[in-house]
């Protein structure tokens, strides 16, 4: 006749195998939960640096000059005030942007820039570039109230293909071009994105 110690003896091996198991899925579950929160960590430090990377451009004269924080445009690569007194008045007054600035540069330093479209934001949606931290300037990008609808895909798109932003890499003469490719930042915008657009503190 089998013994009680003898019974204990069969059976302890199945119950540490089931023990080890059990282990193992717990041991596998918690690895994969710290995997994707490390996963999720490396995205949002990856979309932060992508946005600083737009920030670096969108705050260069070739972005910020028709983006400034009151209502004349600035110019030339020290952000100076324009010069002959325009303002988004002066529109409203009959003298539009493209009275001087045509299609395309003038050949020469000191001629008027050009591109399609040449135009300041409207009063209504100014959307400011000058002044602004990362952090503001972030979250002013992801309201559409403040961007004319566009939401950051339409913002990734508008940077890839519009005329007049991609004027900033090709200013004309006497211009310093955005230093940053323009694929870069758009690449730079993409990860920002698929982040979730997460704002620098």
């Amino acid at each position: 006749m089998t013994s009680m110690l003898d019974l204990d003896s069969v059976r302890a091996p199945g119950r540490w195998r089931l023990g080890m198991r059990v282990l193992d899925r717990m041991l596998g579950l918690a690895l994969a939960a710290c995997t994707a929160a490390h996963a999720g960590d490396d995205r949002a430090v990856a979309g932060k640096a992508g946005f600083l990377t737009l920030y670096k451009v969108l705050e260069s004269p070739r972005c910020m000059n028709c983006h400034p924080s009151g209502d004349a445009p600035l110019s030339y690569d020290d952000s100076r005030p324009h010069g002959m007194d325009i303002s988004r008045r002066s529109e409203a007054n009959g003298v539009a942007c493209a009275t001087c600035h045509r299609d395309r540069n003038g050949d020469r330093p000191g001629q008027p820039p050009g591109a399609p479209s040449w135009r300041l934001p409207p009063p209504e949606i100014p959307m400011i570039f000058q002044g602004r931290t990362p952090h503001q300037l972030c979250e002013q990008l992801k309201d559409p109230k403040q961007t004319r609808g566009r939401d950051v895909a339409g913002l990734i798109d508008h940077v890839a293909h519009d005329e007049l932003v991609g004027w900033g890499w090709a200013p004309g003469p006497g211009r310093a071009p955005v230093a940053i490719p323009r694929a870069t930042v758009v690449a730079a915008m993409q990860a920002w994105a698929d982040a979730g657009a997460p704002c620098p503190e």
